[in-house]
């Protein structure tokens, strides 16, 4: 079938999701994260496929893998999908006019939202899962990289749309090829919006090519600034987490800024790193006082291009500083805007730190890692946005909705 057909079929179905009622929709929801479960042999077997024909030295093999421990977590977030109230026919103002016509300002969804994405098969249940609960249908694109993956995931919800009595076009995987992703930026018409997820330069394609709506998704460029008045115990910990837990991620740390008062901490600040073989790109200052107390072989001079870096690995940067100020320069001149934290016991440094940093999540004496929307309460998320209009942040059911105007009169016309 031709992707335009393809497409046709998704914007005729997505007209009948209005009809569908939020009990039923929770309801196929619960049993899509049973079905995940009860198919994670087969998941694991296509997954596999994809995963033989990467590099695992490549920063996105550990995204394109899935295990059952992931599954069960892809199920639980289906769930607590399932469980918050529907975006939907929220009245956000309601007003009176002088002639009695009455207007209200509703929630409604998009219609058909486009994803672009690479080597993620979670994105595939998880787009699927917040499109379905905001009313929209989906057109996915994925990467060859993860093929095998979403070919099956997509066919387990298409078994459970079925078993609903659901159109089964609401959800729709095109080909993995280039074709396919011409087709989908220039499906005006068809598709409403456009969510790029995957590196920077998937992004400055979609965002350069397209000619319908996009939002921009994904790319991290993470700080995490020491301050002079930062506490060595937090930060050491911090530093860790957020470099380690998932260094593949876009909220993963890329760059330690460090006021030169405390340079004799940093070797405490590093001291987990080397458990995860970290490498260190660090400035002359820094790298000075690591040498001698970080494992050589993971220790590098810094060069233009350690900074505004998004790493994707076990590699940061050590940016040393000499004023708070000159931190905040560093951070904006870095910074995709996406995640940014301190870590100071000033109140002042923080306050000033929150007012002044850009980006979607800013954090005080916390870890980045925390930027995804299960973590935020939301449940799950489509993506984060690093831009302004409409939405920013992480994006979950409430960004994937828009509104209209419903009026009601009673015979009213205008003079």
């Amino acid at each position: 079938m031709k992707v335009k057909e393809q497409l046709e079929l998704t914007l005729k179905a997505s007209r009948s999701l209005a009809l569908l009622s939020e009990t039923k929709i929770n309801d196929l929801l619960l049993d899509l994260a049973d079905a995940a479960v009860e198919h994670t042999e087969a998941i694991l077997v296509e997954n596999q496929k994809d995963l033989a024909r990467m590099d695992p030295a490549d920063p996105k093999f550990d995204r394109l893998k899935l295990t059952s421990e992931r599954i069960e977590s892809i199920a639980a977030d289906i769930r607590n999908v399932a469980n918050l109230p529907t975006p939907l026919n929220k009245v956000l103002s309601e007003t009176t006019r002088p002639n009695g016509m009455i207007i209200k300002k509703v929630t409604v969804a998009f219609g058909v939202i486009g994803i672009i994405y690479e080597a993620r098969p979670n994105v595939t249940f998880d787009v699927f899962s917040l499109c379905l609960k905001s009313g929209n249908a989906c057109v996915l694109k994925g990467g060859s990289d993860a093929i095998d993956s979403n070919t099956v995931i997509v066919k387990i919800i298409h078994q459970v749309l079925e078993k609903h009595g659901v159109d089964q076009d609401i959800l729709t995987l095109l080909p993995a090829d280039r074709a396919a992703t011409a087709e989908i930026l220039n499906a005006r018409g068809y598709v409403d919006l456009i969510i790029p997820r995957g590196s920077q330069g998937l992004i400055n394609f979609v965002r350069e090519n397209a000619t319908i709506p996009v939002i921009e998704t994904g790319a991290g460029i993470c700080h995490t600034y020491f301050d002079e008045y930062g506490d060595a115990v937090k930060g050491q910990a911090i530093v860790e987490n957020a470099k380690t837990r998932r260094p593949s991620v876009c909220n993963a740390l890329d760059c330690l800024v460090l006021h030169e008062k405390r340079l004799s901490d940093l070797a405490q600040l590093c001291a987990d790193l080397p458990k995860s073989d970290v490498v260190i790109h660090a400035d002359e200052q820094s790298y000075a006082m690591l040498e001698g107390n970080y494992p050589a072989k993971l220790l590098k001079k810094a060069n233009k291009e350690s900074f505004g870096t998004e790493f994707l690995g076990y590699e940061m940067s050590v940016k040393t500083v000499p004023t708070f100020f000159d931190a905040l320069d560093h951070i904006a001149t870095y910074s995709s805007k996406h995640s940014e934290a301190i870590i100071s016991e000033n109140d002042e440094r923080l306050d000033l730190f929150r007012k002044m940093v850009d980006a979607s999540s800013v954090y005080c004496n916390v870890s980045t890692a925390f930027t995804d929307g299960a973590q935020f309460g939301l449940g799950a998320e489509i993506g984060i946005s690093t831009q302004k209009l409409h939405a920013r942040g992480p994006m979950a059911l409430e960004e994937l909705t828009s509104y209209k105007y419903l009026i009601e009169g009673d015979g009213q016309v205008r003079p």
